[in-house]
């Protein structure tokens, strides 16, 4: 039997994919680049917002053609989408054969089955049901940079978030299954693992009674093979001083964060149900700039939530241009059915999110621009993620650059590199996001 397998959305949802084929490989099933060549295809779909939703069904939609023109017996449907819009999905789409719940995934080999014998599955668990942890993984990329999934769901209920709906609350995975998960990793040949959940800096409250992330850190920087750990998805409202601690002591901890902040105004943050406020944003991030001199800081920003003004969008233009973040990604503003965001009045116009959207991204363009320049003389270690197809060049990664997301390195040089090499560079020069340098000698 052959799987094709499509993994959507976001590098939590791919973490499952990553498990579901694993679980299935377990079984003698094989795994085919080519959809026509499969009996089994499944879709693990994104629910978070429109166009993912869009793409979700499209995929699906073309993979059912494979039924016709193919071997397709067995499409199945997993992930949010799936969880979100069960019974729409078996009475719309009659060519899915299943229906795999976000809390189901563990299931994926006992709902294959019944598909191949002919039968139609709706496999939905309770939300807070907490999938086993499957510590082994079929890597869908190069395996020398990993994630690592610390926790599934969400507890803060933001007004414009469907996550817990969609994952539950929050629910920590135990240290213990985490670290044989993350040895396993290392033992395939990951350097960088990428330590992720809805939210990060909560991790074990839930189980231990208290933030047991800095904990987890150290226990995974002792493990042989493991380079760097990096952490993403950082609320700044629970970044305290033991995790800086953690990231000050242990030294394979990239000095990088992900704080997704959403915006700066009072009046939108409390409207979006944040915990934060402009004045805790100013002190939270210069107090991380001050204790860790050389950090990264990530953030992403909503454009056009439900009341924004252009007086507003002004003082976000303001807030971006005075915290000088290393690293942002602006979204508009999607109102996603069942939120409460999406019954506010004041619903702002597509074209004036795009317009407010294209202002950050230009304003933050030039910062970018500025630190990249400032970044000329410096060494920096770079994770080699490839070559330069027909140039004497490698692309990589610095401690500043998370995958998929930021920036890169390119490295002119006559040495012969291999992907997962982490090497010293010189940087030389810069464009508007990326870097140049060449190998320290």
């Amino acid at each position: 039997m052959n799987l094709f397998f499509v993994s959507l959305g976001c590098d939590k949802n791919l973490v499952d994919s990553e498990k579901m084929i694993a679980l299935l490989v377990s079984q003698n099933i094989s795994v085919t680049s080519t959809p026509e060549d499969a009996e089994i295809i499944i879709v693990n779909t994104c629910g978070f917002i429109h166009d993912a939703k869009e793409e979700s069904i499209e995929t699906i939609l073309e993979m059912a053609e494979y039924k016709k023109t193919g071997k397709c017996v067995s499409l199945i449907m997993t992930g949010c989408l799936a969880q979100r819009y069960a019974d729409d999905i078996q009475k719309e789409i009659p060519e899915v054969d299943a229906v795999v719940g976000t809390t189901a995934y563990d299931r994926i080999f006992e709902v294959v089955k019944d598909t191949l014998q002919g039968k139609k599955e709706c496999a939905l668990n309770d939300l807070d049901y907490l999938p086993k942890n499957l510590t082994n993984r079929v890597h869908t990329s190069s395996g020398y940079s990993s994630y690592l999934k610390i926790a599934e769901g969400c507890s803060k209920h933001c007004t414009y978030c469907i996550i817990p709906k969609l994952r539950g609350n929050y629910r920590s995975v135990p240290m213990e299954e985490l670290l044989v998960e993350a040895e396993q990793l290392a033992k395939e040949g990951t350097k960088e693992l990428i330590v992720i959940a809805q939210e990060t800096t909560v991790y074990g409250v839930d189980l231990y009674g208290e933030k047991r992330l800095p904990k987890l850190l150290h226990e995974l920087c002792k493990i042989d093979g493991i380079e760097w750990v990096r952490l993403l998805y950082c609320y700044p409202e629970e970044i305290y001083e033991d995790l800086i601690d953690s990231m000050i002591r242990n030294e394979k901890v990239c000095h990088y964060l992900d704080i997704p902040i959403q915006h700066s105004n009072d009046t939108m943050l409390k409207r979006m149900g944040r915990r934060t406020s402009h004045d805790d944003l100013v002190r939270i991030i210069t107090h991380l700039r001050e204790r860790i001199p050389d950090i990264t800081l990530r953030t992403t920003l909503i454009c056009g939530f439900p009341g924004e003004t252009q007086e507003i969008h002004e003082e976000l233009m303001q807030f971006i241009n005075d915290m000088e973040f290393d690293r942002l990604g602006a979204f508009t503003y999607s109102p996603e059915e069942g939120t409460p965001a999406a019954a506010f009045e004041d619903q702002v116009d597509e074209e004036l999110k795009k317009d407010w959207q294209a202002d950050v991204m230009e304003l933050q363009e030039e910062v970018i621009f500025d630190k990249n320049e400032e970044m000329k003389g410096r060494e920096l270690y770079v994770f080699i993620e490839g070559q330069v197809e027909d140039d004497n060049a490698y692309v990589g990664r610095t401690y500043r650059d998370a995958p998929d997301v930021d920036g890169y390195i390119f490295i002119n040089t006559d040495e012969t590199l291999m992907t997962g090499d982490i090497v010293k560079v010189k940087v030389t020069g810069a464009y508007e996001y990326d870097l140049i340098g060449e190998i320290c000698q």
